[in-house]
């Protein structure tokens, strides 16, 4: 009697450790910090401005377990109404970053803005899937940044932000090529961050130039 009770806590306790462990790693996601967006809200470029892309990035992370952490788009913001510009690089933290299979893209802020990890194979989504890029139906390696390779606001009265990210109609936004490839091998065709501006800033006008309206998150704590 006594060893059958034995052996009863020892595999409640074994079973226990086993659930303990998987919510672990669910809410860890293999140390997710770096993702491409699955899907834009559904409005083009408008994303409800900084705040809302953000919003966007925390919501997708929380569906993937990692919404225990603090997350941040990757989006420059152009000076307007009397406020500063907000550079991209600014607003992401320190690093590393991990994609959703656990490899790091970028030990800091200075790697990602130099010889960083960052591929098709690597911008995955937070659900850890490759996104479509250049050869792929539809192709959608157009992703939102408003930035200069070196994560600044791109300075200057053309409008690069689509509104600071508040415009799904006419306007324009600074996009990179997450599979860094384009129709040349210029440096801005292979940039992962500042490639060439959209067509326009809706959904459509998104598309017609390679995109989706997805763009990066970061854990920024």
């Amino acid at each position: 009697m006594r060893r059958t009770t034995l052996r009863t806590l020892l595999a409640c306790t074994a079973a226990l450790a086993a659930l303990a462990a998987c919510g672990s790693l669910s809410m860890d996601k293999s140390g997710l910090s770096f993702f491409v967006t699955s899907a834009g809200p559904g409005k083009g470029a408008d994303l409800g401005g900084l705040a809302g892309a953000d919003r966007h990035c925390q919501s997708l992370a929380a569906a993937a377990g990692a919404g225990h952490r603090s997350w941040r788009a990757y989006l420059s913001a152009q000076p307007a109404g009397g406020q500063p510009g907000v550079n991209a690089r600014d607003r992401i933290g320190k690093g590393p970053w991990r994609n959703a299979k656990g490899v790091v893209v970028a030990t800091d802020v200075a790697q990602l803005h130099g010889a960083n990890n960052l591929s098709k194979q690597t911008s995955l989504t937070e659900k850890g899937e490759v996104v479509n890029g250049r050869g792929d139906t539809p192709n959608m390696h157009d992703v939102l940044t408003g930035s200069q390779p070196d994560g600044t606001v791109i300075v200057g009265s053309a409008d690069a932000t689509c509104g600071n990210w508040t415009k799904s109609g006419e306007g324009s936004a600074m996009v990179g090529h997450h599979d860094r490839t384009g129709l040349d091998d210029s440096a801005p065709a292979k940039s992962w961050n500042s490639s060439h501006p959209s067509r326009g800033c809706s959904q459509d006008a998104l598309k017609a130039t390679g995109g989706a309206g997805l763009y990066y998150c970061f854990a920024a704590d």
